[in-house]
């Protein structure tokens, strides 16, 4: 697949996707014409990365993670110490974030609880329905 659809089936703009080739946190083929290709591994990789950077993760330590983890998947994996301790940092700075966002979604809970709006955090959790 080229560039476009790529972007289209992950929400990822094109523009976004080179940047992470720049990064190399991803790696295209190109077809004979130069055009950049896709294959369906890429698919789940630019999805990983963007979750990983929308949970405040900076590219340098998407790309030490991403790493990590592709040697986790060899018989033999290994990770520097270095390496393990920025990782062991960024998740306290995860748990921070995850915990700021616990306490934002009680918060809007109790509200919305307290001001007779229910029925709005039911809506809320449940899927939305899919025109066929």
């Amino acid at each position: 697949m080229r560039i476009g659809e790529l972007a289209t089936r992950t929400g990822v703009t094109t523009r976004l996707i080179r940047y992470y080739e720049q990064q190399d946190l991803l790696t295209a083929d190109r077809a004979d014409n130069g055009y950049r290709t896709y294959t369906e591994a890429d698919v789940e990789r630019v999805e990983r990365v963007a979750g990983l950077v929308q949970a405040g993760i900076p590219t340098r330590l998407v790309k030490v993670l991403l790493d990590a983890e592709d040697a986790a998947d060899r018989e033999d994996p290994t990770c520097p110490r270095e390496v393990a301790e920025q990782l062991a940092t960024e998740l306290v700075g995860v748990q921070a974030r995850i915990d700021c966002l616990t306490r934002s979604r009680d918060s809007i809970r109790r509200f919305l609880t307290a001001t007779q709006h229910e029925v709005l955090l039911r809506e809320a959790q449940e899927p939305a329905a899919v025109a066929v």
